[in-house]
């Protein structure tokens, strides 16, 4: 670990895992070409292409061209498919200690570096922090839309900052997080259980895996209301399929993510709790919007989440005896 220290000689990295991002890429990087108050910073912008099958890799050779010598731009392609294989690759390859996650689809505010690199020397308690996303929405969302906005990586918790509650899974969004590396490393195992949305599977739970990991060691997980991202959220990611995939995906997360901070002895009460609990609320759901689920994507959408929520004790149990039998 003291070698990992010794060559950490940067203030800051900007981690992008991107996957066909030959469309949003460009917007990104000229908000961070752009950056405010960096003059004194010596930072750096790492692109993490999870195997695109578009011209990335050729959109950021032409950018390299007009970055700064004090102001690198590198680029690495990780083949391994998933959201969790890029952030590792991204944490590995960063030349700093704080290192700051941003989507393809995230677009930061022009003091965002700064804002970034500021809170981490006033929280150094803090292994990883989380600001403002706000939704910047193709279409107009349903009604009510705000009670799972958080779904979409939208944050907003006003301007004062605070612990988030990570023993009940109130963690911030990987699309737009800062960590500490050496806290990464020493915290977060190299294989994680959450990979990322492949292909037609929604599974959830690839942001907070690693951040529970971070909790489990003792270290605090912040929200800084001065970092401000703008999420881009196309029309189809509004739509009835889309949502109640998504769901669904992060519903059967949930028992998995709770193990992680839960002592071998507390399993099987966990166990328990998250089956009763969300069968209380389902059951409450059901009586406050029976009748209204065909009309109210809000309502559906929650229900849905209750219910595969419940289901999780059971789909963890599949996948552990389906990586059992396959070894």
């Amino acid at each position: 670990m003291d070698k990992l220290i010794e060559n950490l000689f940067l203030d800051f990295t900007v981690a992008i895992p991107t996957y066909n991002g030959i469309n949003r890429l460009p917007q990104l990087l000229d908000l961070l070409l752009k950056q405010t108050g960096v003059e004194h910073l010596n930072w750096e912008i790492i692109i993490v292409d999870n195997n695109s099958s578009d011209n990335t890799a050729e959109l950021i050779q032409d950018y390299q061209k007009s970055c700064s010598n004090n102001f690198p731009l590198r680029y690495f392609l990780e083949t391994k498919q998933g959201a969790a294989f890029a952030r590792l690759r991204a944490v590995r390859e960063a030349g700093s200690q704080l290192i700051g996650f941003l989507d393809d689809d995230v677009l930061p505010a022009l003091d965002w570096v700064t804002q970034a690199v500021a809170f981490g020397k006033e929280y150094p308690h803090a292994g990883a922090y989380g600001g403002q996303v706000h939704a910047e929405y193709a279409v107009k969302p349903p009604e009510n839309f705000e009670r799972i906005q958080a779904f979409l990586a939208v944050t907003e918790h006003g301007p004062n900052p605070h612990l988030f509650d990570a023993d009940n899974l109130r963690l911030p969004a990987g699309a737009a997080l800062v960590i500490r590396k050496q806290v990464w490393c020493e915290s977060v195992p190299k294989v994680l259980v959450f990979k990322g949305r492949l292909g037609k599977s929604m599974i959830g739970g690839e942001d907070f895996e690693p951040l529970l990991y971070l909790h489990k060691a003792g270290w605090q997980i912040w929200y800084n209301p001065t970092m401000h991202t703008y999420h881009q959220i196309p029309h189809w990611r509004l739509e009835r399929d889309y949502l109640l995939t998504l769901a669904r995906g992060c519903g059967l997360s949930i028992f998995q993510l709770r193990l992680i901070n839960a002592k071998n002895w507390q399993k099987p009460i966990v166990f328990v709790k998250t089956i009763l609990g969300n069968l209380r609320r389902v059951l409450r759901h059901f009586i406050q919007y029976r009748g209204q689920f065909k009309s109210n994507l809000i309502a559906l959408f929650e229900m849905e989440f209750y219910l595969a929520s419940m289901m999780s004790p059971f789909y963890s149990l599949k996948l552990y005896f389906r990586k059992f039998f396959v070894q």
